[in-house]
């Protein structure tokens, strides 16, 4: 028998309603869906673009549409009523990763690498073309030259002030006139400490070995942390620990 002191009981817990469900389904759903989405609609529209530049460079007797109608279907002239039209995307593509192979292959052999100097000393005597063409090449020879050479490890430093630690990827050893002007009696590494949510930028800090602690996650580990904004941390057993999963 209650009393008039006693407390109402607390009110039963509602179930969600179908609406809810349905809801949640559907945002499950998306989430499955648009990286699937996106991923195939930034390809197509890659392939396409590469085809639509490095087409109109192939003679029109060695267009895919001209070689299917000639020699698959019979027919000899585009004006014919049975001349057939049509796009296969992808072509584009395959010619260029041909001709960029062919290219490089001519460029490792000594003709070539003297006809790339040749080259290179009349763009030096352009004023204007030479900034740009030393802006590309420097770039291209950043980006893809130097793409077999990676970060070695992800670590742990002190940044911006002590007490204050941020994840970063170890480059390399520091060498040449920095390590030498830096006056400290120990080696310093080079590490790269990416910003969040894009780690494509970040700043280039040299550290003395004994102030950087290595981590056992992987690169993609780290990556994922620092995109993530610390939401996604990688597990013991290879999944990833987000706030949801915690125990």
């Amino acid at each position: 028998m209650n009393t008039p002191f006693d407390e109402d009981p607390p009110p039963p817990p509602k179930k969600p309603g179908r609406f809810a469900g349905l809801r949640a389904s559907f945002l499950t759903g998306i989430v499955v869906i648009a990286p699937v989405v996106l991923t195939i609609w930034l390809i197509w529209t890659l392939v396409g673009w590469v085809d639509g530049f490095v087409l109109p460079f192939v003679p029109d007797i060695y267009q895919p549409e001209y070689l299917i109608n000639r020699f698959v279907l019979g027919n000899t002239r585009p004006d014919d009523a049975e001349w057939v039209h049509f796009n296969i995307r992808g072509v584009g593509v395959i010619v260029f990763l041909v001709f960029t192979l062919l290219v490089g292959w001519v460029a490792k052999g000594l003709i070539g690498r003297s006809l790339i100097r040749y080259g290179e000393s009349l763009v030096d005597r352009m004023p204007v073309v030479r900034s740009i063409y030393s802006g590309v090449k420097q770039i291209a020879e950043t980006v893809f030259a130097q793409s077999e050479r990676s970060f070695e490890k992800a670590c742990l430093i002190q940044y911006p002030r002590k007490g204050i630690w941020a994840v970063g990827f170890i480059s390399t050893q520091a060498k040449g006139e920095v390590a030498d002007k830096a006056q400290i009696s120990e080696d310093m590494l080079s590490v790269f400490v990416p910003t969040t949510p894009n780690p494509t930028s970040g700043f280039l800090l040299f550290f003395p070995r004994s102030d950087v602690i290595e981590l056992d996650m992987t690169i993609e580990d780290a990556a994922k942390l620092v995109i993530s904004a610390g939401l996604v941390y990688p597990g013991q057993n290879g999944k990833a620990i987000t706030p949801d999963s915690e125990g």
